[in-house]
Order: C-alpha cells, then structure tokens, then sequence
C-alpha cells in the first residue's frame, strides 16, 4: 500500500484517537494531511512545533507545489525536534505509534517526534529495596529507560541496537551492551533471538524470557530481572549484555549463572565483611530451603536412629496424637504456607496482611492444640518458608520451591537415599543448563575460569580487579 492521506485515512478508519487536518502550507493553495493520534502524542506540542510554523506565511508563504514544501520540512521549516521521512506504510504506521505526527504527501511522509509526556514518573524500586543504592527505578517508557542507565554509564562506549518484536504490539526492545568490555557474540546472540521472536505481542516479561532463553522448560531464571538502573549499569560492567522493552518496567540481563541470583546490588554498597556474611547466609539459605522439610520426612520415617535420644522422644511425643503420617503433614503445611503467600499477594495490601497474619498465628496454633500436626513439623515448614525469602530473585525463590516439594516425594518414597537422588538430579539439571553458550553453573562447574570464591563471599574492592573471562570482550582489567 503506497503512502497517501487517502491510504492512511482508510487505514484508521473506526479510530477514534485517529486525528487529522488538512491544512494550507503557508495560507497557500498547497493542502498538507497531517495526522496523529490523540494521546500519543503531546496536542500542544504538535500545534506549537508543527501546525503553526508551517501555516506561517513568513516560512512557507512562496511554496507552490508539495516537492516545495517537503524541501522546506527537510531544511528545518517547523520546530521538531527531529524529522524522519517514511516511504512506506508500515513506516508510516510505526512512527505514529511510537509519538510522531506525520505531514503525508502522494508517496512519502515527513514525521516529526511530539511524544506524549504523559506516562508514569520514575520512583523508588518497589521489589529491590534500595538502601545505600539509587532510589530510581525503571518505568514504562523506553527511552526514559535508556536514559537512566546513560545517567551513570557517561560514555560512548555503551552501544544501543534497536528492534521491534511483537506483530500485533510492535514493541520497542533495546539491547545495550559496553563495546570492548561484554564479549562480541552476546549483542548477536540477543540481537538474533528478538528478530527470530514470532509471536502476537510482548506486553508482559515471561513472553519475551522464554523466548530467548537457551532452555524454556526449566522453572529456574535464565535472564537476571532488575527494576534498579544501578545495577543494570553495574551488570553491563562486568560484560553483560542488556535488554529494556517498551511498556515493560523490568530490564533484562545475560548471561545468567545461578551464583548471580545469590547478590544483590546493596552487597556492592556495603563494607565486604558484611556484603560477604550476608552472601554466605544466602547460601545456607538455599540449602535450609530446598532440604529440611525432606530431611525431617527421611529421618522422621526411615532413620530415626540419626536423632538424639532426647530430640528423638520430642518428636515422638509430639506425634503420639497426630492423625495424619509425617510426610503428609509436610505436604499439607507446605501447600497451605504456598496457599497462605498466594492470598497475600493478590488480595489488597491490607487485606493480604491481614489473612497472613490470621492464616500463621491461629490457625497454625488451632491446628498444633487439635493435634491435626506436630508443633515439630510447624517449625520445620516455617524455617523453610522463611529461608526462601531471603532470595534475592523470585523466580529463583519460585524455582526452589518446586523442587522442594519434589525432594519431599523422593525422601517419603525412599528416605535418605531419596533425597540423594532426587538432589543429584537437581545438580545433573542444573549443570546441563546453558545461558548465552556459557554454563549456567559457572564459575562452579563448565565454566573456564571465573570467581569462584566470589561466588559465596564478596572480595574487597582493592582485589576485585579482573573481569570475568567467560563473558568479557577483552578489556578485561576492572581497577589498577
């Protein structure tokens, strides 16, 4: 379809925000079809930068033809900040979309970027809290985006490719990544991944992650998600390759390794001792909540010679009344601490609070003086609950969630032994995950090098001098 006010009246017919006028170059007899749509783009600024400069006599008083006026629009007649001409519509459409108003002649366009400012203003991280850290976080707006990260990355090495993804939504992505610091193939990588993406809309984060990941069906988090410029900034320092998309308010970082889900940019903002007892709590973490409510399952059931004599009689006598096996208490403690989480997420925040505090402390209680469930299995659930929230990544925290559930199937099928199994399988997963061609174990298993220790602690600055290796592009020294 060639470029015309006629096609593109045709083309937005029945829409409603669909704004048009004819007007006359310079009180002449030379009609230009402008066009917009209302809410996209800012109406003051278009009257102001494009409508009344170009009815000024003074500007455009002596055009004669379109081909004049087209001219005078390429040599700056109106105040726009910038103007594109489109050849086609498909062009044509993407820059009304994305905050043009647009002149339309028989065959081309000239369209000038009036965006809307009208969007949500950048606040506070809402999930990553942020204490010594920066206290902006990121919007809906691409570009308001970008700019936050070139607020503290000054330099023209920060490169920024650009697509479109979605064939319904058309929606902006980003790829950012520091030339000589993040290795070549990852910009291409990515690059590739969101131009082969053939789907209707990206509108939300879990269509475009499991679109581009190296492993789909695996619950564990192969792209890292931030809402915090500061530690975008601080992922593309150490080599990572960066994705911001339009409308969505979370960035995207590869490659991912399971270690990366343990940090947090607060560890970067506090003194190394802390930073480093902090991150090996993490860990600790990651063990209390993937293997105690199957531990206590495999000793409660098959080994109970593995308690203490005194520990070994408490547990008895808080079972003596209880109705129910050991492992069924834990799946059914289990499954209401999930059902508990879900109620206060989705319910109002006073509510949610509310049916959380209520759900924990009485019917937790009534449930221990009905005897339904040993105050020992409360305990245990509740210890492994609140080691799961230490995660500093959800998905991650979602991921061990699952697998504890399995790893209580396994250990109430075949004790000590099924938990052995079930872990090694865990492991042999994990291991066998990629991200971006590089393990996602690494620096722990697969990789060629890297931090290990790092990885559970965090070194003092003066050391921290060498980029990782696995994913660096050649600069590769991070302080003398």
């Amino acid at each position: 379809m060639p470029v015309s006010p006629e096609n593109t009246e045709k083309l937005y017919e029945g829409c409603a925000d669909f704004e048009s006028r004819r007007v006359r170059a310079g009180g002449t007899n030379v009609r230009v079809f402008a066009c917009w749509l209302d809410g996209v783009v800012s109406g003051a600024d278009t009257a102001e930068q494009v409508l009344k400069p170009l009815t000024d006599p003074a500007r455009f008083g002596g055009v004669k033809t379109e081909a004049d006026v087209m001219g005078l629009l390429a040599a700056g007649g109106v105040y726009g900040p910038s103007m594109k001409r489109q050849d086609t519509m498909d062009d044509l459409v993407d820059a009304l979309s994305y905050g043009h108003c647009a002149l339309v002649f028989q065959g081309q366009a000239c369209v000038f970027q009036v965006k809307s400012g009208q969007h949500r203003t950048v606040q506070e991280p809402t999930v990553e809290k942020s204490i010594k850290g920066g206290k902006d976080a990121f919007v809906e707006v691409l570009r308001v985006n970008t700019g936050l990260v070139r607020s503290r990355l000054h330099t023209p090495a920060l490169k920024l490719a650009q697509t479109t993804v979605g064939r319904k939504s058309r929606s902006l992505a980003a790829v950012l990544w520091l030339e000589g610091v993040a290795a070549p193939d990852l910009p291409r990588r990515l690059m590739e991944r969101l131009e082969a993406l053939d789907t209707d809309g990206v509108i939300l984060p879990d269509t475009l992650e499991s679109a581009i990941v190296d492993d789909p069906h695996s619950p564990f988090p192969q792209l890292i998600h931030t809402e915090r410029p500061d530690k975008l900034a601080q992922l593309l320092l150490q080599g990572r390759v960066g994705v911001i998309v339009e409308g969505i308010p979370v960035a995207f970082a590869a490659p991912a390794f399971f270690g990366e889900f343990m940090k947090t940019t607060e560890d970067a903002a506090q003194h190394f001792w802390a930073a480093s007892f902090i991150r090996a709590l993490r860990w600790v973490s990651v063990a209390l909540t993937l293997l105690l409510p199957a531990f206590y399952v495999a000793v409660a059931t098959y080994h109970p010679e593995m308690l203490p004599t005194k520990l070994l009689l408490s547990v008895i006598e808080s079972k003596e009344s209880v109705p129910f096996s050991t492992s069924m208490e834990i799946l059914g403690l289990l499954l209401s601490f999930e059902l508990l989480q879900e109620a206060g997420l989705r319910l109002p925040n006073p509510v949610g609070q509310t049916v959380s505090i209520i759900g924990a402390l009485i019917v937790g209680q009534s449930a221990v003086e009905a005897k339904v469930v040993s105050p020992i299995a409360v305990i245990v659930v509740a210890l492994a609950g609140i080691a799961g929230y230490t995660m500093p990544s959800q998905d991650m925290g979602t991921a061990l969630r699952i697998f504890r559930f399995l790893l209580v199937v396994a250990a109430a099928a075949a004790g000590m032994f099924g938990i052995i199994m079930g872990a090694s399988m865990l492991l042999w997963h994990l291991c066998s995950l990629e991200s971006f061609g590089r393990a996602y174990m690494t620096p722990l298993a697969g990789g060629r090098g890297g931090d290990t220790g790092g990885t559970f602690t965090r070194h003092p600055p003066w050391r921290h001098i060498w980029r990782d290796p696995i994913i660096n592009g050649g600069d590769i020294r991070r302080r003398k």
